[in-house]
């Protein structure tokens, strides 16, 4: 009996792991560049006195989808989007360097470039800082021009240049903050071959279809797993009368 229940048990908070992580997905929906996580069942042996008798399954980490999402025009010179294979470098919470596709940019109010998530991008010494302007183009190679407060239309500047990388993707983890790193913690070189789109952002490449069916599959699984676990329940029961009757 106890076997059923922890098997049942176990089964039950495994789904639920990969619902959370589903579910992580969805909410991501609409955040531009956001690379969805994927999930996998791995059976497992229950090793105990003996031979193994049961398998349970356990949720692993599969990894990350890093296929392309749709780019969307929107005509804001701060909007870019990385046309083909890519990333663009930036700092990460603890002020290590990360990787994105989220190019949704603007200025904050301390003059820092940032993404939408508030990631300050990377440029040639670091992140980038925009002095005051009038007018601000970013170049298909990342090349930030700037037009001074009261200079003339004929005044562009050339300020830096944000950080394009094209790590290999096979040595890229994902971080708790949605971010992309290398798995051994060192910083991926600058790239020219990674262009930019302007104007234009990459949405989220989650499949809004399959993850609600996702959803809807593993609730009807975790729902399998607690009915078995009222099974148990009902049979444990019934043994107990048959013992007291006899």
């Amino acid at each position: 009996m106890d076997r059923i229940i922890y098997t049942a048990m176990n089964g039950a908070r495994q789904v639920m792991l990969k619902q959370a992580s589903n579910n992580h997905n969805l909410a991501n929906l609409n955040t531009p560049g956001f690379r969805a996580d994927l999930d996998a069942f791995r059976n497992k042996p229950l090793y105990g006195p003996g031979h193994p008798t049961r398998v349970y399954v356990q949720d692993n980490r599969a990894g990350v989808d890093f296929a392309e999402g749709q780019l969307i025009t929107t005509g804001n010179n701060l909007d870019v989007a990385v046309g083909g294979d890519g990333f663009i470098a930036v700092q990460d919470k603890d002020g290590n360097e990360s990787y994105t596709r989220r190019g949704d940019l603007s200025v904050s109010p301390e003059g820092i470039l940032r993404n939408g998530a508030g990631f300050p991008v990377m440029g040639n010494g670091g992140p980038i800082a925009i002095p005051p302007f009038e007018k601000l183009l970013i170049g298909e190679d990342g090349t930030i021009s700037i037009r001074p407060l009261g200079q003339s239309e004929a005044s562009m500047a050339v300020i830096d240049r944000i950080k394009l990388v094209n790590p290999n993707i096979r040595d890229l983890e994902k971080t708790r903050s949605g971010l992309l790193r290398l798995t051994s913690k060192d910083e991926a070189p600058a790239d020219a071959r990674v262009k930019l789109e302007t104007g234009a952002v990459e949405t989220s490449n989650v499949n809004a279809v399959e993850a609600m069916v996702n959803m809807i599959e593993l609730a009807r699984q975790f729902e399998m797993h607690v009915n078995i676990l009222k099974q148990a329940q009902e049979m444990d029961a019934s043994a107990a009368t048959v013992t007291r009757m006899s």
